[in-house]
């Protein structure tokens, strides 16, 4: 069984900053690709950003140019450094990880609010 727990969410006003950690008690150079999703009350799951073993990135078009996806393998954590934030980025931010063998696995999620 594996573990993601996040941190970093919070209340920031529109135009601030929120940097979110994703960690895992496992290397993750197991995983074929790490990401964050995030939901809205009443909305679906989204993608937000993803990136895969071999550093490929790839974002959801809301949040190009404001968000980015990176790893650190030494510390088995991910992150999304999210700037410029806008109300509606205002979601429960969930990262995910996918294995080679299984998965997909969960984080708990994390609340993002962004005030006017």
């Amino acid at each position: 069984q594996v573990q993601l727990v996040e941190s970093g969410g919070g209340l920031v006003q529109a135009g601030g900053s929120l940097r979110l950690s994703c960690a895992v008690a496992v290397s993750i150079s197991s995983f074929a690709s790490m990401s964050w999703y995030r939901q809205a009350p009443g909305k679906q799951r989204d993608l937000v950003a993803k990136i895969t073993v071999g550093g490929a990135t790839n974002y959801g078009d809301s949040v190009k140019g404001r968000f980015t996806i990176s790893r650190d393998n030494a510390k088995n954590t991910w992150y999304l450094q999210m700037n410029s934030l806008r109300p509606e980025d205002t979601a429960t931010y969930y990262c995910s990880a996918q294995h080679i063998a299984w998965g997909p696995y969960w984080g708990q999620g994390t609340q993002v609010t962004v005030s006017e």
